[in-house]
């Protein structure tokens, strides 16, 4: 930056060259921002591909052939176009919702694109016919996404290098099973917060601050669609849903919700253009998730009661804390990071043992996506 500062040339001599630059460094920030490994941000994965390829979808052979055929028909085929109306439409965004926004998409791509790098290594590594066509659909569908978003950003000069995210981003290793219940959940909830957006917007179109919301409805219906492969993945081993297993359970719950929370509260321009309410926003996603979840789950979490609003609110608090520690920084900034991380761990624990709802899953795990 310095250098470039500091660089005498005029910019009239050599207008093409100098705007190629600056677009290299701003979609060097957004790579970054995409690369990057905190506790909020989404991961990248790996597993324990032989054990995939042992998967016998028998057990559900006719709910699984039913989805294969749906993810055969490709209906979301045509959906992922673009139209002119995304021309310097982040551009034009006030700096404080554009920053937030691009938070909202770089971490929306990398999403996406991790479980397109996910899905195409399942594919490619297993012989197993139903495993290996589930996930060639499913990178095909998670694919399309990520390039969706990529080329919104890259309107404003500001796209991944995907490339270089594949290389450089870390891979963390979880058992089938632990793939199952994050991804599972990660899909259900992309589904449940894309669908209270896109329903949100159509009460209160004047919100719609950019094109992209026009695409929810249907692009979360490949979410929901994906969630299901992986509810009945489930379903091939009835292990995965009883037992300590349902400890695993609570874990991804409590994990994924609580990650949401603290990260959406992080954007409040954000919110405020779209007008919706960040607590209220999140636990109605909580509300969605929750009823989609009974499909598999023997555990529903209470997002509802006093306590866990309570305890979520707590986790946020010593969040914020932990963030203002570290921009501080010197010795006292450090003490007061390991007490607020004292604190997050602690309201974790109690959150994590309060009491949830039982339930009984239905015979046919399938459902349909009408909220």
């Amino acid at each position: 930056m310095t250098a470039l500062a500091l660089d005498p040339t005029p910019d009239h001599l050599f207008p093409e060259a100098r705007h190629r630059a600056r677009d290299a460094v701003r979609s060097a920030d957004t790579t970054a921002l995409a690369q990057a490994d905190t506790v909020l941000s989404p991961r990248f994965y790996t597993t324990d591909f032989k054990a995939m390829d042992r998967i016998d979808v028998e057990p559900i052979r006719d709910q699984w052939d039913a989805l294969m055929a749906e993810m055969a028909a490709d209906p979301n085929r045509d959906h992922f176009r673009r139209d002119a109306a995304f021309e310097n439409a982040i551009e034009s965004l006030p700096e404080g919702l554009r920053k937030e926004f691009v938070d909202f998409l770089v971490s929306s791509l990398t999403s996406e694109f991790s479980g397109c790098v996910l899905y195409a290594e399942i594919a490619k590594r297993v012989n197993n016919p139903d495993i290996k066509a589930l996930f060639k659909y499913m990178s095909r569908d998670e694919s399309r996404h990520a390039g969706f978003i990529n080329d919104t950003l890259k309107d404003a000069s500001i796209g991944v290098d995907l490339g270089f995210l594949t290389k450089t981003k870390s891979y963390t290793f979880f058992k089938p099973k632990f793939i199952f219940y994050a991804v599972y959940l990660s899909e259900k909830i992309g589904y449940a917060r894309y669908i209270a957006i896109y329903r949100h917007l159509q009460q209160h179109p004047d919100r719609e601050f950019h094109p992209i919301f026009k695409w929810f409805e249907k692009w979360c219906n490949d979410e929901f669609r994906h969630g299901e492969a992986f509810a009945l993945l489930m379903r091939t081993d009835p292990r995965l849903l009883k037992g300590p297993n349902v400890w695993w359970i609570r874990f991804f719950l409590l994990s994924v919700y609580a990650t949401m929370y603290v990260r959406d509260h992080t954007r409040p321009a954000f919110h405020k253009a779209l007008g919706v309410d960040i607590t209220d926003y999140d636990h109605d996603v909580f509300r969605i998730c929750s009823d989609i979840s009974r499909q598999v789950f023997p555990v529903v979490l209470k997002t509802e009661a006093p306590r866990f609003r309570k305890g979520l609110e707590n986790v946020r608090l010593g969040a914020e804390g932990m963030a203002a520690a570290k921009a501080g920084g010197g010795v006292m900034g450090g003490l007061k990071r390991i007490g607020h991380g004292l604190g997050i761990a602690a309201s974790l624990v109690k959150l994590y043992f309060l009491p949830v709802e039982r339930n009984t899953p239905p015979a046919n795990p399938r459902m349909a996506p009408v909220w």
